[in-house]
């Protein structure tokens, strides 16, 4: 009786790497320079998408912290535009972690214009 040898395994390690770069750059502004440099070694569609869409939240929240500067009306804001980027930061980082390339809600799609090769 012929046994057929099991084919070998889909390489997941590559896919849980791509997952790593992509999920670590959203944890704060650390975990992306920390991504940055992981993905430089093994650049993945994947880590580079998402790093984008981490770049332009970071910066996103850099612009609504200037808000900060006008009195009562500056502050709320801010304040409501930072529940947005925390939601909006939820979502991506569920979207690394399901290896997607999904952007965030309004301007994921523009931060990949904006940022097109970055990180290619």
């Amino acid at each position: 009786m012929d046994t057929v040898p099991p084919p070998p395994p889909a390489a997941p390690a590559a896919a849980a790497e791509d997952k790593t770069v992509a999920i670590v750059g959203y944890l704060t502004l650390i975990g992306f320079i920390i991504a940055i440099i992981i993905h430089g070694n093994k650049k993945t569609k994947l880590g580079a998408y998402h790093l984008r869409q981490s770049l332009g939240l970071i910066l996103t929240g850099f612009v609504a912290s200037f808000l900060m500067i006008i009195p009562i009306l500056g502050w709320i804001a801010a304040f409501i535009l930072y529940i947005g980027l925390f939601v909006f930061w939820i979502m991506g980082l569920i979207s690394a972690a399901g290896g997607q390339m999904k952007p965030v809600p309004l301007l994921g799609e523009q931060y990949q214009k904006w940022f097109g090769t970055a990180f290619d």
